[in-house]
């Protein structure tokens, strides 16, 4: 199986501790302007998401989406969330940690790339 998205250690250790302190969390990847192109941490609620959504997978027991336009243009990439010290200058929930969440990204295989497309797109909207 080839995950779409995945979190470095550090990063499930910080979503392990946002979870405890506020419970149910989601991630979006932004596309950039005013909230940096970054890993979003929110509540529900805190941002509404539709059927301009891909739904990208899970980290830490959290859903992970991305902007359907972006993902298209990301399709061929995995992100690996990870976090790095300092404000992202975000919106994110992790801000107070002196912490922020950090994409990075590697390009698929062409053998990861053929097991994905042979899965389907992703599902959309933000029931998954």
């Amino acid at each position: 199986m080839v995950d779409r998205v995945t979190a470095t250690p550090a990063a499930l250790e910080l979503i392990e501790r946002l979870k405890a302190r506020h419970g149910a969390l989601f991630f979006h990847q932004s596309g950039g302007c005013c909230d940096n192109s970054a890993a979003n941490c929110f509540l529900p609620g805190e941002l509404t998401l539709g059927a301009g959504d891909v739904l990208l997978g899970e980290i830490g027991g959290c859903r992970f989406y991305m902007g359907k336009a972006q993902f298209e243009y990301w399709r061929h990439t995995q992100l690996i969330i990870d976090v790095i010290d300092g404000h992202g200058g975000t919106f994110s929930l992790e801000g107070p940690e002196g912490k922020a969440f950090h994409t990075r990204s590697r390009v698929f295989t062409d053998d990861e790339m053929a097991a994905l497309d042979r899965l389907g797109p992703p599902p959309v909207g933000p029931f998954g």
